[in-house]
């Protein structure tokens, strides 16, 4: 049964930053890429970063140098950093997992879910 944790939410002010973990278990990871979700009151989810099996990330425009995320496949931990938050970044965070053993194709849906971590940031 595939399993995703998230962790690492929380409050800061704009500028600062914070790192979201997304723990899987239940699943190959190799053969599943992942993806950070978030979604704001109000508004429609957005997609904010991918990354596939081999490790390569894809980031939304609007947090396009500002965050990373990365693969530990030792530890089965995919790490979302985000740095120089701002408060439009104030969302609940989701990651997302899927299997692609070919790599991710675009328009991909997303399978398995997590519970979502909160993020707030503040002016």
């Amino acid at each position: 049964q595939v399993q995703l944790v998230e962790s690492g939410g929380g409050s800061v002010q704009a500028g600062g930053s914070l790192r979201l973990t997304c723990a899987a278990s239940g699943y190959r990871y190799s053969s599943y890429c992942l993806g950070w979700f978030r979604q704001a009151p109000g508004k429609e989810r957005e997609k904010v970063a991918t990354i596939d099996s081999d490790g390569t990330p894809k980031y939304a425009d609007s947090v396009k140098g500002r965050f990373t995320t990365t693969m530990d496949y030792v530890n089965r931990i995919t790490s979302l950093q985000m740095t120089s938050l701002k408060p439009e970044d104030t969302a609940m965070y989701y990651c997302a997992a899927v299997f692609c053993p070919y790599g991710l194709a675009p328009g991909t849906t997303f399978d398995y879910w997590g519970q979502g971590t909160q993020v707030n940031v503040s002016s």
